[in-house]
């Protein structure tokens, strides 16, 4: 009768946490890097902040948007002022008016 001896190799024994180093690591890189990951909720956190501070712009332009509409309605400012500053935003004037220029060093 044959017997056959087995020599014990020392690899088998390296086989479970080898498998779980990986399977651990894995996971940790995703828990980490992913979609949902810890990285990504600090980007996240992050373009809140921006965003917060561009609506807060946007908000102050609306109210102060708002505030120069408020002194243009009626009994604010008379007819012929808000047509005089309509014309002068928009560079335009009547062809029976006299237009007369001035340089910037002047309009003190």
């Amino acid at each position: 009768m044959w017997t056959r001896q087995h020599k014990e190799r020392k690899t088998g024994r390296l086989i479970v946490p080898a498998l779980a180093v990986l399977f651990l690591s894995y996971f940790g890189f995703h828990a980490y890097h992913g979609e949902f990951g810890i990285y990504s909720k600090y980007r996240l956190q992050d373009r809140t902040v921006e965003l917060q501070a561009k609506l807060d712009t946007v908000r102050s332009q609306r109210i102060e948007l708002e505030r120069r509409v408020q002194l243009l309605h009626d009994g604010t400012l008379e007819k012929d002022m808000l047509d005089e500053q309509a014309r002068k935003a928009l560079n335009l004037s009547h062809t029976d008016e006299i237009t007369i220029i001035r340089s910037s060093d002047e309009t003190n």
